[in-house]
């Protein structure tokens, strides 16, 4: 009786499995893709600042932003070489810019958005813009990913208990249904 049940659990255990993966990988996708807005609009406005003719100087925020501990948007502008013209953003006191390969791909693209890691524990939700005025460089939009990580996992711990719990609940029904089987036969 204990195989029969097993074997006949085993296929809806693995589709509520293959279903709360599903929900867990849309949301954390969906979730990701969303800590990007913010930088987007400020990058593109930032774009169509530098096209009509502002300086860059007037467009970096004089406040400083912590990457370390701070929710705050920064920005920074690039030169074409990858160094740092000027940035809103510091980790220990030093403006940081996305690794090269980030910037080649741009100047190929013209944008990108990434996930950019400058220590461990520092995660940004960046994206990455091509300067269109005359100097050229890049400008880079990021913000922290802290809060969108812990929402994540948050996510991922009552999908798991939702996970166990289905798969404790399929299998008392079909231990019980197999029992009212095997009483009628």
């Amino acid at each position: 009786m204990i195989r029969l049940v097993f074997f006949r659990w085993l296929p809806l255990a693995g589709l509520a499995t293959a279903l709360c993966l599903l929900v867990y990988l849309s949301a954390q996708q969906t979730g990701r893709q969303l800590a990007n807005d913010p930088q987007i609009q400020i990058a593109r406005d930032t774009r169509a600042a530098l096209a009509s003719g502002q300086p860059v100087s007037s467009l970096i925020p004089q406040t400083q932003t912590d990457l370390a501990t701070s929710l705050s948007p920064f920005i920074t502008a690039v030169a074409d070489d990858g160094s740092i013209i000027a940035s809103s953003g510091r980790l220990h006191g030093q403006p940081r810019s996305v690794p090269d390969g980030v910037l080649k791909s741009v100047k190929a693209n013209g944008e990108e958005r990434v996930t950019w890691q400058p220590e461990p524990g520092v995660r940004m939700a960046s994206v990455v813009i091509r300067n269109p005025g005359a100097s050229g460089g890049f400008i880079i939009v990021g913000r922290s990913l802290r809060e969108t990580e812990e929402r994540i996992q948050k996510l991922g711990s009552l999908l798991f208990l939702g996970w166990a719990g289905t798969l404790i609940g399929v299998l008392i029904l079909v231990a019980f249904s197999e029992a009212f089987a095997a009483e009628r036969h």
